[in-house]
């Protein structure tokens, strides 16, 4: 038998005010020439402005999630999140809308160990500014979009995603205790947003299932106690960020079928994030550092495979360095300490495969080479190898004999997107 849920705990319930702000200061910019400039691509991105079709959505995205935090700033953690924070479904009824954050406080102190204010994400994730929509190459039917800033990434998941990143989470935070310079995308929040129907504005619960087993059934099914529409979304740190000199973005899967994109013309804005295809006949050269990455890849591709996920990538861009950035005496200094505070493990410290940090932002998806400095991270790890991805991996060994693709076991996923790494650094 489950063990009693406490009651609700006592939070700030968001302002009423803050929705009709956004909707109001939006609307006020309208007409043609905001219309027109929406229009407009920014390095490959475009503004969700009034007249878009996910203009409301990120509205209600926004002012959920500048409450969401409001709530971890009033009441900040006092230690490591227990099991019960693991599991806590918080709600937040606004004008409209209501927001669920899921397992919030563990999300929150991931955050602040890896030295990330909540008045910072607040400030990049609420109404400060318009979303960003990403034009993805990607073939699944989510949304992708950028805050403001372009610090922070978010996409829409299916509920069954979600399941798997709440059951792989307490996991995926111990890797990244036992790993600090891990090359998994830091997840940083995960949350649910519907249209309220019988609730009041201002309303705010707190929810824990009793049982770790429930996790999973108990979360998602506290979200949903009457049908309306309803999506559930991510946040992670971008792993192309800053962005402003990159020049080059890769999304590699370490197989053929079905990955080349056609490049934007010549002297586009639009800049597209290509594929293994497009990546034939380059290198990444880290003189080195390689060795830190191969095995750091290793590392994190026997925990993606531990936990039966397959279908990731590894997302890969560069720009150059200026001759005053390059070696290590110009901007390479030792910031272990300060880059990964508080998440640096005591236990099997030689595992930990630390080592030099670029003086930047976002330094942990930052690797300097002799000429070139590399974004490189781990995304997309909510694929698992059940029953419907064997199936397919049956249907397209007939379907591609003797080619690569990527719906094939997790033992293997990883072992060959290693190779490519191996065979693609020098």
């Amino acid at each position: 038998m489950a063990a009693p849920s406490p009651g609700p705990r006592e939070v700030l319930a968001p302002s009423p005010e803050a929705g009709r702000r956004v909707a109001t200061s939006s609307s006020s910019r309208g007409g043609l020439l905001w219309r027109l400039r929406d229009k407009q691509p920014r390095l490959g991105l475009f503004e969700i402005g009034p007249g878009h079709e996910l203009h409301r959505l990120t509205c209600m995205m926004q002012a959920g999630l500048w409450a969401a935090t409001q709530v971890s700033i009033d009441h900040p953690l006092l230690g490591p999140p227990t099991e019960e924070d693991f599991s806590e479904v918080m709600t937040q009824v606004q004008e409209g809308f209501e927001l669920g954050t899921l397992a919030g406080p563990a999300f929150a102190w991931l955050r602040h160990s890896l030295g990330l204010a909540e008045k910072d994400y607040q400030a990049s994730l609420g109404p400060g500014g318009p979303y960003l929509q990403f034009l993805s190459t990607s073939k699944s039917k989510a949304s992708f979009f950028l805050s403001h800033d372009q610090r922070f990434f978010l996409k829409t998941q299916r509920r069954k995603e979600v399941r798997a990143l709440l059951a792989h989470l307490p996991r995926y935070m111990q890797h990244l205790r036992r790993h600090p310079h891990s090359l998994l995308a830091r997840l940083l929040g995960v949350h649910s947003l519907r249209v309220a129907r019988g609730k009041k504005v201002g309303e705010a619960e707190a929810k824990r299932p009793g049982r770790r087993g429930q996790l999973q059934d108990e979360i998602l099914s506290s979200l949903t106690p009457y049908p309306c529409p309803q999506k559930y979304f991510i946040i992670m740190q971008s792993v192309f960020y800053p962005a402003s000199r990159i020049s080059e973005r890769y999304d590699i899967k370490g197989c053929e079928v079905s990955r080349w994109v056609d490049p934007a013309p010549e002297g586009s804005p639009l800049i597209l994030v290509l594929k293994d295809l497009n990546f034939q006949g380059k290198t990444i050269y880290l003189g080195p550092q390689r060795s830190w990455l191969l095995r750091q890849m290793e590392l994190d591709t026997a925990f993606l495979r531990e936990l039966n996920v397959l279908d990731y990538s590894l997302l890969v861009a560069f720009h150059c360095l200026h001759k005053d950035e390059r070696g290590p005496g110009s901007s390479l200094v030792l910031r272990t300490a300060r880059s990964v505070q508080g998440v640096q493990s005591q236990d099997e410290p030689g595992a930990q495969n630390r080592r030099l940090l670029p003086e930047v932002p976002n330094a942990l998806h930052i690797l300097d080479g002799p000429e070139q400095r590399y974004f490189l991270g781990l995304v997309d790890l909510a694929t698992v190898y059940g029953l419907r991805k064997r199936l397919e991996h049956l249907w397209k060994t007939l379907r591609y004999p003797g080619r690569t693709f990527s719906t094939v076991s997790p033992a293997r996923y990883a072992r060959r997107l290693y190779q490519w790494v191996e065979a693609h650094t020098e």
